[in-house]
């Protein structure tokens, strides 16, 4: 098995970043055109987009990325087909599978994020033998979003906050940010600092709305079968390149008034 963590069997070299964000967001975007423009099926994207996540978790490790989120399988996704459907199921299970003993071995500590319900529970319980596994990892915390929509995320936080208030257990007015962020499903998970798409489609697609708020966007071209770990660095450049002023404003440099 190829160890992704050698850079030198990739012919890549790290740039050095100015800044690195702390928390990574990623929609992984563009298996089925990338399939379509080869004359393949989306099956066949989708697998090759296994080997492009492989490569840039070890590109963030590399780059010193403590949080990695990514959005597997969306609460929408139900909508595709049925065959496309199964296998999607299917395919997180194997992955899982397959690459929780190699990402444990990097030090990857494996989340899962989602709704139970609808979900099979084969793939419920590939995900949670991953989270035991690797739960005292520490280089890299992995989060893969499966079953998930950030909408209904902020739904159940409001129904929950609404079952407190009616056993008395928290009082009208008392909600905070940080106290509505803590029953998010998302918690501990921190602010999203830099939120990459591929494909070049430019939107957020339900994904972390809450977490995402001052969050730098960068929308990559690339369709997410070619997206690798020179992608994930060229968006950390580009992220490193950004004022971030999270609502403020930066001052322009004071000059002498001309006489």
């Amino acid at each position: 098995m190829m160890d992704f963590l050698d850079v030198s069997k990739k012919g890549v070299k790290l740039p050095r970043f100015e800044k690195v964000p702390k928390h990574v967001a990623i929609v992984m975007d563009g298996n089925g055109r990338w399939a379509n423009k080869r004359g393949l099926t989306r099956v066949e994207g989708h697998k090759a987009g296994e080997a492009a996540l492989l490569d840039v978790v070890a590109g963030a490790i590399e780059a010193g990325v403590s949080e990695l989120t990514v959005f597997a399988f969306s609460t929408e996704n139900w909508k595709r087909s049925p065959e496309e459907v199964r296998f999607l199921m299917g395919f997180n299970k194997d992955v899982l599978r397959a690459r929780r003993d190699q990402l444990n071995h990097w030090g990857v500590k494996i989340r899962w994020v989602g709704r139970r319900p609808k979900l099979w529970a084969s793939v419920i319980d590939e995900l949670e033998t991953a989270q035991e596994l690797t739960k005292r990892n520490k280089v890299l915390t992995l989060t893969m979003c499966v079953n998930y929509g950030s909408r209904i995320e902020i739904v159940d936080a409001v129904n929950e906050i609404a079952l407190l208030a009616s056993k008395r257990k928290i009082k009208p007015g008392s909600v905070t940010e940080k106290s509505f962020g803590k029953l998010l499903s998302t918690n501990p998970l921190g602010n999203v600092d830099l939120f990459i798409r591929s494909s070049g489609e430019k939107r957020i697609s339900n994904f972390l709305l809450w977490q995402s708020a001052y969050a730098e966007l960068v929308f990559s071209e690339v369709l997410w079968p070619d997206f690798d770990r020179k992608q994930l660095w060229a968006s950390i450049t580009e992220y490193s390149s950004r004022q971030r002023r999270f609502g403020g404003a930066i001052d322009s440099p004071k000059t002498k008034p001309v006489k």
